[in-house]
């Protein structure tokens, strides 16, 4: 067993782990030196927005990804594969269709030799605490989305887990739905009616972080980093109107705008650099939300997310698009629209177009590398798949799609050049020069 500096054993230890493939250019790094320790009676979120390697890191601490260096130690012991005594919730339910219920539960027992006598029990009481007694029979085609992610819990907690990971399980559900499930399963924890004795959840949700958590460990981006670690000081059950919460998740906020609050954000876009997938519309509403009243051009980013019913990984990459853009400047937390941001929300679309050009050439590398490479050309075009092998020597395949498809969206409104998806070529027909 592993114990902390206090003298109190450690339930898992991250040492160290970096994790990453290799490119053209370089190795690309998901994670970077993480080191993070789980303690015995406590729940740890780890939050950030999308590229902080939350969900790899939840893997490769679970023994289903071997981290390209560091090591996982699990009560004492290194992680080489999955380890018994750890159990995963995923968003995405992950049942079987064609088991019952209760069938989906014995499944890990099952697996673990079991006998049959055995799982039927264990599983009948799993099923019986997380609220589905009667629902034994029941095919996953037959429940609820808050009904099936109730039983990826039982399956869970029926193999007796000490530490519980959770990867997002709340984010596929409505939000009455996903409120009642978290308070239910929190209440199983504080009574003490589970096995578990620590939790780690990946989650992008500040608030629900805040509800949940004893610490929060909080990852940067594009590789994940630990940046900053916060202790949530308030008993369950917890108030999330009190003045108390309100001014931590207003903290976390700040936290997760450090980055985008260094002057030099604005200027580190590169030619491979990754692009979220952010509307023109959505940027648009931003900026005309922030410049009317109350805001006046300048709001509080839980305030605007509240109001706006976002969350971190949707608020997020708009305000960091509006600031590589220059519509925008974050600091500890608020969002101030710049000169150039109150003026695109006075303008007309034509007037709007024409500004949110001249701001993408400026701010993003590679519009204005696709638009110099159609005006060099003779014939003014250029297939699809010649700038998505550049992108692919510097990021994943999904990434490299991702990021093509937002500048080709923002290009388009700009209309700094046109795209054919039929025949996947980008040009500057019907483009003014």
């Amino acid at each position: 067993m592993t114990f902390t500096a206090s003298g109190q054993e450690s339930i898992l230890q991250v040492n160290g782990v970096t994790h990453g493939y290799q490119k053209a250019h370089g190795e690309v790094r998901i994670l970077d030196d993480v080191r993070l320790e789980i303690r015995p009676g406590e729940i740890v979120g780890l939050l950030g927005r999308s590229g902080s390697g939350k969900s790899t890191l939840l893997r490769i601490i679970s023994g289903l990804i071997t981290p390209t260096q560091g090591e996982i130690i699990y009560q004492g012991a290194p992680v080489a594969g999955p380890a018994r005594g750890v159990a995963m919730v995923f968003q995405s339910f992950a049942l079987f269709p064609w088991l019952t219920v209760q069938q989906n539960v014995e499944a890990g027992l099952e697996a673990l030799g079991v006998n049959a006598g055995e799982r039927r029990k264990r599983a009948l009481a799993a099923i019986d605490l997380i609220g589905l007694d009667g629902f034994e029979n029941a095919y996953p085609r037959e429940l609820s989305g808050g009904m099936r992610q109730r039983v990826g819990f039982a399956r869970a907690l029926v193999v007796d887990p000490t530490l519980l990971l959770m990867d997002e399980p709340f984010s596929a559900l409505d939000v009455l739905t996903a409120e009642t499930l978290r308070t239910d399963l929190l209440d199983l924890w504080t009574e003490g009616q589970t096995p578990i004795k620590s939790i780690l959840i990946v989650t992008h949700n500040i608030e629900e972080a805040v509800f949940m958590c004893d610490r929060i460990m909080i990852l940067s981006s594009n590789p994940g980093r630990v940046v900053a670690e916060i202790q949530v000081p308030f008993p369950h059950p917890r108030n999330r109107l009190d003045p108390t919460f309100r001014r931590l998740v207003d903290d976390v906020y700040g936290r997760m705008t450090d980055r985008l609050s260094q002057p030099t954000v604005g200027k580190t876009l590169q030619l491979g650099s990754r692009l979220p997938e952010v509307s023109t519309n959505l940027m648009a509403g931003l900026i005309e939300t922030l410049a009317a009243e109350p805001y006046s051009g300048r709001a509080d980013m839980p305030e605007i997310a509240n109001s706006l019913h976002l969350e971190v990984d949707d608020l997020f990459p708009i305000a960091e698009v509006l600031q590589h853009l220059r519509f925008v400047d974050i600091q500890q937390g608020d969002i101030f629209l710049t000169d150039a941001a109150h003026q695109f929300a006075g303008f007309d679309t034509q007037q709007r177009k024409v500004q949110f050009a001249g701001h993408l050439l400026r701010g993003v590398p590679l519009a204005a590398h696709i638009r110099q490479i159609l005006q060099e050309r003779p014939e003014h075009r250029a297939p699809r798949v010649r700038f998505a092998q550049e992108l692919e020597d510097y990021l994943s395949d999904a990434a490299a799609r991702e990021t093509l498809e937002a500048v080709i969206n923002w290009g388009r409104y700009g209309e700094i050049f046109s795209y054919n998806d039929q025949t996947e070529t980008f040009s500057l027909e019907d483009v003014e020069s």
